[in-house]
Parts: structure tokens; C-alpha cells; sequence
């Protein structure tokens, strides 16, 4: 079914190639043919969909940093309105420093976000803030965890980039599973139904085992389309 998801197209094409393999059916010119396209796209949406893993972490962690920078400046604005004048000034000279960059660095594009919070957090380290910082009960703590986060964040995007230009220009994940449907339906599909009808004994057992993977499919599919919509984005 041409609406699976892409990672149940993913998984439909893996287990076809790993029962090709199963078979004796590399005799037949055709049928190599058919997998030898069907394996590249296969691996290349495999790969689309790691990467497309790879960028939710990355936002997961994006979003995380921005919570703890959120977290600097909410922390000091309570602290502006304290009773105690010196807790008071403290917060003052605090909320001048991040005044600098204000909470929309959050919204800057990664690279940016990243040098803005990287500045932040060494202003915040100077020598004549410490005090300051000191003051202000559990700001210390929340500026360490801002830090590891943006190690954190920083470390996992290095590695996404290695990792994405490796692979180089990647098509998006949809139009892969496009692409590798349409190999199944309309090349593999099509053969192996005209070849039973020739040869049984040959491609009877390889046939019905890509009937029953497209079949388990294709009810997976059915039986999501038939949930309601709220159970289904559950």
C-alpha cells in the first residue's frame, strides 16, 4: 500500500532482500536485476531514516539548551523583586549581563544559538559576577547545567555532521519509499505474478513469501486507518 509509513516500507524491502538471499533464483537475469535496484534504495532509506532520528535527537537537545537558558533569566527576574537589597542588587548585576543577549537567542539558527550561549556563558564566568552568582541561590547550578547542555548539545551535532556528509546529498526519506514501492509494486510484483504462472516449482515458495510480507504490511496499514484519529496520534 502505497500510504505504509516509511519505516514499514523500510522494513518490508529488508525482509524481501534478506528472502532473495534464501533463494536460488540469482540465475535468473531478471530477478537480479529487480534487487540490484531494490538493495541501494533500500539501504538509502535506511539511511534517511536514521538521519531523520539524528535530527530529533538533535532538536530534543536544542530544545533542553533553550529550557535552561529560560531557566537563567526566570531564576534572576524573581530574584529582581526579592525583599533583601543585596540579593536584590545581585540580581540586578546578573539580569545586565543576560540583557546582552535576551531569550531570543533561543530562536537563532543552531549555529548562531550556539555562539550567543558560548558568550553568555563566559560573561557569566568572569571573576566580578561571582559573587553575584553567588548570591542568588541555585543560579550556580542552573549556569552548570546550561554549560553541559550546550557541550552536550554541540558534541552530538559535530557528530550528526560527520555523519551527514559522509553520506553526501541525501534524498528526503519520502521520496526514497516512493521509490522503492514502486520496485516492489510495479517491477518485482508484476514479474513474480507472470512467473508463477510459468514456472510454479521455481518461484511458487519465493512468491508466496513476498505475498505474505506485502499482505502483514498492508493489515498493519488497514488496521491504522480504521483507529480513531486521537487514539491514533497517541
Amino acid at each position: 500500500m502505497t500510504n505504509s509509513r516509511v519505516t514499514e516500507v523500510d522494513a518490508v524491502s529488508i525482509r524481501m532482500i534478506g528472502a532473495y538471499k534464501n533463494t536460488s533464483l540469482s540465475s535468473d537475469a531478471h530477478m537480479v536485476k529487480i534487487f540490484s535496484e531494490l538493495k541501494p534504495k533500500s539501504e538509502l532509506l535506511t539511511s534517511s531514516i536514521r538521519r531523520l532520528k539524528d535530527e530529533s535527537v538533535l532538536e530534543k537537545k536544542d530544545e533542553t539548551r533553550d529550557d535552561n537558558v529560560r531557566a537563567i533569566h526566570y531564576l534572576t527576574l524573581g530574584f529582581l523583586h526579592h525583599p533583601d537589597p543585596a540579593i536584590k542588587a545581585a540580581a540586578e548585576k546578573v539580569e545586565k549581563v543576560f540583557d546582552n543577549y535576551g531569550l531570543s537567542i533561543t530562536g537563532e539558527s543552531y549555529a548562531t544559538e550556539s555562539s550567543l550561549v558560548n558568550s553568555l556563558l563566559g560573561d557569566l564566568a568572569k571573576p566580578k559576577l561571582q559573587d553575584a552568582i553567588a548570591a542568588l541561590s541555585g543560579l550556580a547550578e542552573i549556569i552548570a547545567v546550561l554549560q553541559a547542555a550546550q557541550t552536550d548539545f554541540e558534541e552530538t551535532r559535530i557528530a550528526y555532521e560527520e555523519e551527514k556528509a559522509k553520506e553526501g546529498t541525501l534524498e528526503n526519506a519520502t521520496t526514497i519509499k516512493k521509490e522503492v514501492v514502486t520496485i516492489i509494486n510495479d517491477k518485482l510484483v508484476v514479474y513474480l505474478r507472470a512467473m508463477i504462472q510459468v514456472d510454479e516449482a521455481t518461484y511458487g515458495d519465493f512468491t508466496r513469501t513476498i505475498a505474505e510480507i506485502i499482505d502483514d504490511n498492508n493489515e498493519v496499514v488497514k488496521k491504522r486507518r480504521k483507529k480513531p484519529v486521537a487514539e491514533e496520534e497517541n
